[in-house]
């Protein structure tokens, strides 16, 4: 039985989380399975539920966090090189940025047979700077030419990590979707939705359009904000708006509510019907989409978004910004629309027709949901990674040193 030590950046609500879980408990007993998790930062929601539901024991350490630093990268490597060499794998798997450089500088240090990593998303725009994206950049490329493979969770990103980027041949990319469990959001809908609408007192008459996820910079809630109160004036509909997450932005989208004279609450603090109700986080996600009429999504950077999955998923419409992977999770006008980046008025008209349309939105709800069960099952995740392990395992691609830009200081020290 192949050992896999699977290394996540941290157990939190989202994509990542559900990709490395759902791997951990369902590549089983195929693979055995040690699943590492780094430390969350304080306004992050955490993520135990689903750990909790799968039945999975997890080995954490608290130094691996997504910020740098020096002496807690130092420490997380060596514990992160104590486990590979008390577990012995075969295959060591890192998911997201900060696990794929700790995770694969430990592997390579013990000459692991088989390294992967996973691009849930990535930092090459939308984050950083110019000098620290292109620091990013070359540390990528050193950590590709260390492992046995990428996998890209989209057609999209794959060609954005091969030809725009150039983090390493597009031979060495393998594309592997994301697999979810969506059978619950579609069982028991009506009685959900009367849940939530209850809870929040949306009446029979008013839509309820919401967005999901972190509020931080790179979601860009500002565009949400901004399309609510354009909406609020094109429509006789009666609206609701609803986030759904939380994150260190709050009081600055909170103040753009405010200047645009949209009446706001966050529900946690203040429970009152409001045009705009800030949730803060939610892990009944199939109970939530159930009570949304509209989905939307205005990032800046995507990689594969889990929400617009999980809502197409519930028979819900979606609308979002066209970036990263979200072209191969919508169909534009099947199941709901994509906007290129930046064009509000476009994003805002795109809402606008669906707000006026029951049948659209039944329309595009009904082939959204089609598209994902057929696609996003977790089933074909765990089917696609079983044999891109054992074609790894097969061939064992060799890495060979070559030189690159070199890694900080203090890494190169614990090497």
């Amino acid at each position: 039985m192949p050992r896999v030590l699977r290394i996540l950046n941290r157990l939190i609500i989202g994509g990542p989380a559900l990709n490395a879980t759902y791997l951990t408990r369902y590549m089983s007993p195929e693979f055995e399975t040690m699943l590492v998790i780094g430390g969350k930062d304080s306004h992050e929601q955490d993520a135990d539920h689903i750990t909790d539901y799968l039945g999975i024991d997890s080995v954490e350490i608290p130094e691996m966090k997504r910020s740098i630093n020096p002496i807690n990268d130092s420490i997380a490597y060596q514990k992160v090189k104590a486990l590979i060499q008390k577990f012995k794998p075969d295959i060591v798997h890192t998911h997201a940025a900060k696990s794929g450089l700790i995770g694969r500088i430990a592997a390579d240090a013990c000459k692991v047979p088989v390294i992967v990593h996973t691009f849930h998303g990535h930092v090459f725009h939308s984050y950083f700077n110019k000098l620290a994206t292109n620091t990013f950049i070359q540390i990528e490329r050193y950590l590709a030419k260390r492992s046995s493979g990428i996998i890209a969770i989209s057609k999209s990103q794959k060609e954005e990590l091969a030809y725009k980027y150039k983090i390493c041949p597009p031979d060495k990319i393998h594309t592997i979707p994301l697999g979810l469990d969506l059978d619950k959001f579609k069982l028991w809908q009506e009685r959900k939705r009367d849940i939530f609408r209850d809870k929040y007192q949306i009446q029979e008459d008013e839509l309820a359009i919401g967005i999901i996820g972190r509020i931080v910079p790179v979601k860009n809630h500002s565009m949400f904000v901004e399309i609510a109160a354009r909406l609020q004036t094109q429509t006789n509909k009666k609206l609701r708006f609803f986030i759904i997450g939380d994150g260190d932005m709050r009081p600055q989208m909170e103040a753009e509510f405010k200047t645009a004279g949209v009446d706001y609450t966050y529900y946690p603090e203040d429970p009152r019907p409001a045009t705009a109700t800030c949730t803060s986080w939610q892990t009944d996600m199939d109970l939530v989409l159930a009570g949304m009429d509209i989905v939307v999504l205005t990032s800046h950077n995507e990689g594969t978004p889990v929400s617009l999955i999980e809502a197409q998923a519930a028979g819900k419409p979606v609308v979002s910004t066209n970036v990263g992977g979200v072209s191969d999770v919508v169909i534009d006008n099947q199941c709901g629309f994509t906007i290129e980046a930046g064009h509000v008025d476009y994003f805002t008209d795109a809402t606008l027709r669906l707000i006026e349309s029951a049948d659209l939105r039944n329309y595009f709800g009904a082939q959204g949901r089609k598209f994902v069960e057929d696609k996003f099952s977790y089933q074909r995740l765990v089917s696609d990674m079983s044999a891109y392990y054992y074609s790894l395992l097969e061939h064992n691609i060799s890495r060979h040193e070559v030189w690159t830009p070199p890694l900080p200081a203090y890494m190169e020290e614990s090497v």
